[in-house]
């Protein structure tokens, strides 16, 4: 979701610290950080993502350019704070990266109907994505959840665009490939 014309005044807002504007971004971006890291296999999304807005947080006055730019820059601070917590689970052996629930995905308790069907959804979305490699899956989420450009998810995995046209195209057609395979009796 973007913020569009009031993007530059909130971005000033937020660099003066204001909490209102803190909160509007927070509102604003969290929901693709948490799936980007639920659907990169994260055991905790919710604290890897509290890592990345504090950060955040620490750094936004140093950010200088546009919402799209921004984007860039929050899934930068995001994807490093889980590349971090990937490195820390790996030293300490107790957490595995391949185990996680999801959490609901807002205030209101579904009818249960709808809330196995949310939950079979995104079981079949998260086997997809664990057909993919951690670079596809990564420039998958990047592209769809984060709605950045290519130009932006190479920035944030430090990749060239090529690179990350080619791993998008292999991705997609991977994806395909086991939706057809799902088809199948």
């Amino acid at each position: 979701m973007a913020i569009g014309e009031g993007f530059d005044a909130l971005l000033v807002a937020a660099q003066r610290g204001e909490p209102s504007a803190l909160g509007a971004l927070y509102r604003d971006l969290a929901p693709a950080v948490l799936g980007y890291l639920r659907g990169r296999g994260v055991p905790d999304p919710e604290d890897v993502a509290a890592e990345a807005f504090v950060h955040l947080v620490r750094s936004i006055e140093r950010f200088d350019g546009d919402e799209a730019g921004f984007r860039s820059f929050v899934f930068t601070i995001v994807h490093r704070r889980m590349l971090d917590a990937g490195r820390r689970a790996r030293r300490r052996l107790d957490e595995p990266w391949d185990t996680f629930e999801l959490a609901p995905a807002g205030p209101v308790a579904p009818a249960a109907e709808e809330e196995a069907l949310d939950s079979l959804a995104a079981e079949r979305a998260m086997r997809l994505l664990d057909g993919l490699t951690d670079d596809q899956r990564s420039v998958v989420l990047l592209r769809v959840l984060a709605d950045l450009p290519v130009a932006e998810v190479a920035r944030v995995l430090g990749k060239e665009p090529g690179a990350v046209k080619t791993l998008q195209r292999r991705a997609l057609a991977s994806l395909a490939r086991a939706l057809v395979a799902e088809r199948e009796p």
